[in-house]
């Protein structure tokens, strides 16, 4: 106990060192746009990523009132990156209008990959290297990184290079080996690579490990729905900008992937990884298209511009552990980190936003971080974390209904979180996720 008291002792202190430049003007989130978020294959499925993110890049300067040239850098995350711009953050700030000179560059971190750009901007604003940051995120799953095997793209390399006889003889061997199975394109393999297991079969042994039922996910799923459908109605989602499809009159102007249902519905869905399991499609997040963008600044530079920013970005940690057993425990590992280096527990935060990757996935967090066995054995704590309250927890809808571009569902977590501080009147608000790798984010903000 002795122990465990003299590492929150020495936390507290560090995070007070590291962080007292930032005290006094703290890194604001002035505010947060995104496209609306899109089941793959439908309206964006003729565009690329950099068209989404541009247009996150525009609505935010649009909404803002700021000029692009005020904008000292720009970064973004994505996961499957298209190979013709890699670097999509300047393709899309090219598209955007900004000045040539504004630099920026382009994160990958799976699924909290906008919460990397957040948190590389911050790091910029906090040395002087910007004063005007905007991050973002894109995810584009209507086109897919598919590729010949090895052998073919090799021969298609080797072959235009082949002056020599021994490179020419080389080629020739490449092509002896060739197969009519050869030219049989490689699928993205959606399995992690250490554990070669598929996520959704993680998920599905997640929640036998911590009880968590089938219907229980259904019960999540449709609150997800119906409350992302409720906040649609009520105007909440106001982070969503319209989207114009190039060449036409047609705006896309509101997520497409809410869908509110019936239990007896979804009950009847079979499992979507393996027989016997509880995860399916309906409560899980789906393939999804989409960009969000932020700008963030200090808080004195706020001020000069005039700008009122809505939350204060106060603290942020990353946690790592087994891919093969917690795969999706990353909140729950993250969680307590931010809340000791932040000096709050969990009843400090009014609003709470977390990832929905699968239903289950949530649930299951949220059972961890309600374990004295969990949070002793594996956290190192003398109690649990504690319970979240639901009507704290995705008020407006998660993952599961709104939707998951990868690349950009860590900013809309941080819109989310910031517009319900005002919305629903609450001091701080947690974000957490999780994402590939076994990795997870959490980030504490305050209502500004």
């Amino acid at each position: 106990m002795l122990v465990t008291r003299a590492r929150s002792v020495v936390g507290r202190v560090v995070a007070g060192r590291s962080c007292s430049s930032l005290a006094a003007d703290p890194v604001v989130f002035v505010e947060g746009v995104r496209t609306p978020f899109l089941a793959s294959l439908t309206e964006f499925q003729h565009l690329m990523p950099h068209h989404l993110l541009a247009r996150a890049f525009t609505g935010l300067i649009e909404r803002t009132g700021l000029g692009a040239d005020q904008v000292d850098y720009l970064c973004a995350g994505t996961v499957q990156q298209e190979v013709r711009t890699s670097n999509v953050t300047k393709e899309a700030a090219f598209d955007a209008g900004f000045p040539l000179s504004t630099p920026g560059h382009t994160v990958t971190m799976a699924c909290i990959s906008a919460n990397q750009a957040v948190n590389s901007c911050i790091g910029l604003l906090a040395t002087g290297q910007a004063q005007v940051a905007i991050a973002g995120g894109v995810e584009f799953c209507s086109d897919q990184p598919i590729r010949y095997p090895r052998v073919v793209r090799q021969l298609l390399m080797k072959a235009p290079r082949a002056r020599t006889p021994a490179a020419q003889q080389e080629v020739g061997e490449l092509a002896r080996g060739l197969t009519p199975l050869s030219l049989a394109p490689e699928i993205p393999d959606p399995r992690e690579f250490s554990s070669n297991e598929v996520m959704g079969h993680s998920a599905d042994r997640l929640c036998e490990v911590w009880g968590v039922s089938r219907q229980e996910q259904d019960e999540f799923a449709l609150r997800s729905h119906h409350n992302a459908s409720a906040a649609a109605a009520a105007g909440h989602l106001s982070d969503i900008l319209p989207f114009t499809l190039p060449g036409t009159d047609k705006v896309v102007a509101a997520d497409n992937g809410i869908r509110p249902s019936t239990l007896e519905k979804v009950a009847r869905l079979r499992p979507a990884f393996r027989k016997g399991g509880t995860v399916t499609a309906a409560n899980s997040s789906f393939l999804s298209d989409g960009a969000t963008a932020c700008l963030l600044m200090r808080r004195s530079k706020a001020a000069q511009l005039g700008l009122k920013p809505k939350a204060i970005l106060r603290e942020f940690s990353y946690a790592s552990q087994d891919p093969v057993d917690e795969l999706l425990l990353g909140p729950a590992y993250a969680i307590p980190k931010v809340l000791a280096r932040a000096g709050l527990g969990l009843k400090d935060c009014q609003v709470v936003e977390l990832h929905e990757a699968f239903a289950g996935q949530v649930l299951a967090n949220l059972a961890a971080l309600d374990s004295n066995q969990f949070c002793a054995d594996k956290l190192g704590l003398v109690g649990k974390v504690g319970a979240i309250p639901m009507e704290r927890l995705n008020t407006w809808g998660g993952s599961v209904s709104i939707g998951h571009p990868f690349g950009a569902t860590g900013i809309r977590l941080l819109s989310h979180a910031a517009n319900r501080l005002h919305a629903e009147d609450g001091e701080r608000a947690l974000v957490a996720a999780c994402a590939a790798n076994a990795q997870g984010v959490a980030m504490v903000l305050e209502r500004c």
